[in-house]
């Protein structure tokens, strides 16, 4: 049996759930509000989450989401992407893919030319006329109207409360080594966010301690690997991707840029989380094994140690991932529009819906203590995810 209590905590839907919630954010720049739409949908879903982990724009949502009450996460979520998107409102446009494409185009362009509000700005003075070593030096768009964003939307010292634990992956600028900001361990402020979200050459690195850092998403888009091998407890993990690992072959150089983005950033959340599965049924077939070993040898210092290693919590991972549309090419990271961010917004509240179509099976699950991933496809009916197990 699962590791619950003997009176488990339920959903609002009723589904059983285990010691610990985790919901893990991709990074993806303007795709993020697609996230946002998966945290409604799990508030709506009264799924309580108990860890929170993200890369990039990732690490802002989970910074709003640690950072607020319950009752208060999908307010300021709304308020921080209403705040990014309002300089490309939502104009009526032909519907039609070829003019939604030349929308989307020259939308992400905008954002190029003069930034995004209260998130980043132009620098007045080209990097390359900068002083060589200055902040200025380093990239071409400033990124202080962030902190007064974050500042304004979330309670740091809430979210440094332990209530909700909080990891943000960044990488090292000069040693190149990778890490993540835990509040199990440290506090975490503004600075390690915008750490997390730092991507060169646009974005400047961040200092901390004496370090510069750069965006995570550089050696690792994805926090799952960082879940998995700090799991003590039975847990259910929600992974929202923004790029796809898989997809069609390109016919357009467009479509050549999105494709390159795509398997760049998608990170082989699946490999991930098929290697959790597997390493699961080798550990099953040690216990198996040592159940078979006689008496005089339970106790042996060796088979003790074995047995450590082979043992495992419950796991279920349902993976949720945005699926671009016909319109959407490379530049969908940094196309912040008020029309594609309600789109993205709402594909991500119906992949929570998708997934809780499926709330008997995981369940099961979590009652049994069986351990599966799930692939939850917008293309593919709702009743019929891909499992592994």
């Amino acid at each position: 049996m699962a590791d619950l209590d003997s009176s488990p905590r339920r959903a609002g839907n009723a589904m059983p759930l285990p010691k610990e919630v985790a919901l893990v954010l991709q990074g993806g720049g303007a795709l993020g509000s697609y996230q946002a739409g998966v945290i409604d949908g799990l508030a709506e879903s009264a799924i309580e989450i108990d860890w929170v982990a993200g890369i990039s724009i990732g690490a802002v949502n989970a910074a709003i989401f640690a950072g607020n009450p319950p009752e208060r996460r999908v307010e300021r979520l709304r308020a921080f992407w209403d705040k990014v998107t309002s300089a490309l409102p939502s104009f009526p446009i032909f519907p039609n893919d070829r003019v939604r494409e030349w929308v989307h185009d020259w939308s992400a362009s905008y954002v190029l030319a003069a930034g995004v509000p209260g998130f980043f700005t132009p620098r007045l003075v080209p990097p390359q006329w900068a002083p060589p070593g200055s902040t200025d030096a380093l990239s071409y768009y400033d990124t202080r109207p962030l902190i007064e964003t974050l500042d304004a939307l979330v309670d740091w010292d809430l979210l440094n409360s332990g209530a909700v634990r909080l990891s943000v992956g960044a990488v090292n600028l000069e040693s190149g080594n990778f890490r993540y900001f835990d509040t199990s361990i440290e506090r975490i402020d503004a600075r390690h966010i915008m750490a997390s979200g730092a991507l060169p050459p646009g974005l400047p690195p961040v200092e901390i301690d004496g370090c510069l850092w750069w965006d995570g998403g550089l050696v690792s888009n994805t926090p799952l690997s960082h879940i998995l091998e700090n799991q003590t407890e039975s847990m259910l993990a929600f992974q929202v991707d923004l790029f796809p690992a898989s997809n069609t072959r390109p016919k357009t150089m467009a479509d050549v840029e999105a494709r390159e983005k795509e398997i760049r950033y998608s990170s082989r959340t699946r490999l991930i989380s098929d290697q959790a599965m597997r390493k699961r049924r080798e550990h099953e077939a040690i216990r198996r094994v040592l159940d078979k070993l006689p008496e005089a040898l339970r106790h042996d210092a060796d088979v003790a140690r074995l047995a450590a290693i082979a043992e495992d919590k419950p796991l279920n991972i349902v993976q949720l991932i945005h699926r671009a549309n016909a319109w959407e090419g490379g530049s969908r990271d940094y196309e912040f529009s008020a029309r594609t961010m309600a789109e993205h917004w709402a594909a991500g509240r119906k992949a929570i819906d998708d997934a809780m179509s499926n709330a008997q099976l995981i369940a099961e699950n979590i009652l049994t203590g069986t351990s599966a991933a799930f692939d939850i496809c917008p293309y593919r009916a709702a009743h019929q995810p891909i499992v592994r197990k």
